[in-house]
């Protein structure tokens, strides 16, 4: 009876053994990490400058392995301020905004900072909120650029047409500053500046009425590459002589100052800004602490 109660107690034995060895080796389910999400609301996708930022943005988001929910403004505060809102509701770690307009961001801004969310502001700068960090090229130093090379051209003589950018926007405002403090105090006189919204079909259709109004006009100084080239259009049509200079350095523009049409232009670096927006955005949330402006190199592109 011993014998045969040993044995009973030697199988449980065994059985416990085999049952603890079967969940020893029994697979556990892992969760994955969820990805960081960002968010990027540029001001229109309708421009190859602000494209080639959103393509640098995304690039260096799927290097990091972060995802990067990307809403189109369409150059209205009003479309700005609700893809805000909507990063905000899809709770979003950070934010990077490329402002429609420096002042009318701020309501946008003022939303991301009540949800606790860091904002980053890209090319252009906001006049109201709490932005931790602003990366863009020095505007008024690639203005100044431009208009020291009209200055050299002409001699320090001649008439100018400035065409603006989209009215209270920094890049528009720190480049008209920088270009009008090149050519003061020289011989270069503006004859003619109008806004034409950083747009190419503006821009031409304002250079039609300046050139009808300005019988004598010897360069023009476009804040952006699309009106630059807008306005190169009109002259050609018109077939006067007329120096241009513009400002991006896209794509249509570095190939028209190639076959001689456009005189030079500022060349900016968009996929490197939205690239350090994403860095210093995934920087931030790791606590590390960044520069309140983080500037892009600049150059002149001539032929």
């Amino acid at each position: 009876m011993k014998k045969v109660l040993s044995m009973m107690m030697v199988l449980l034995l065994l059985v416990g053994m085999l049952a603890g060895c079967t969940n020893n080796t029994a697979p556990t389910e892992t969760k994955e990490p969820e990805a960081l999400k960002m968010g990027l609301v540029v001001s229109t996708l309708n421009n190859p400058f602000f494209v080639t930022l959103k393509d640098g943005a995304e690039a260096k988001a799927k290097e990091i392995g972060a995802e990067l929910i990307v809403l189109d403004s369409q150059n209205d505060p009003a479309k700005e301020l609700a893809n805000v809102e909507d990063l905000v509701t899809k709770k979003v770690a950070a934010i990077l905004i490329n402002p429609t307009d420096s002042d009318a961001v701020g309501s946008a801004i003022k939303l991301a900072n009540e949800a606790k969310i860091p904002v980053i502001t890209l090319d252009r700068g906001a006049n109201a909120g709490e932005v931790v960090t602003h990366i863009a090229s020095d505007n008024a130093a690639g203005g100044k650029m431009a208009g020291k090379f009209i200055v050299d051209q002409l001699g320090g003589n001649g008439k100018a047409v400035e065409l603006e950018g989209i009215a209270g926007t920094s890049a528009a405002r720190d480049r008209g500053q920088g270009f009008n403090e090149a050519v003061n105090g020289t011989g270069i006189e503006v004859v003619a500046k109008q806004t034409a919204d950083f747009d190419r079909t503006k821009g031409l259709s304002v250079m039609e009425n300046i050139l009808q109004a300005q019988p004598e006009i010897n360069a023009v100084f476009a804040h952006n590459d699309e009106m630059a080239l807008g306005a190169l259009k009109a002259i050609e049509a018109s077939g006067r002589e007329i120096m241009v200079v513009g400002f991006d350095a896209t794509d249509d523009a570095v190939k028209a100052v190639e076959e001689g049409k456009l005189a030079a232009t500022v060349a900016q670096q968009p996929d490197m800004i939205g690239s350090l927006g994403v860095e210093m955005a995934d920087k931030v949330l790791k606590g590390e602490s960044v520069d309140s402006f983080v500037p892009v190199d600049l150059k002149l592109v001539t032929k």
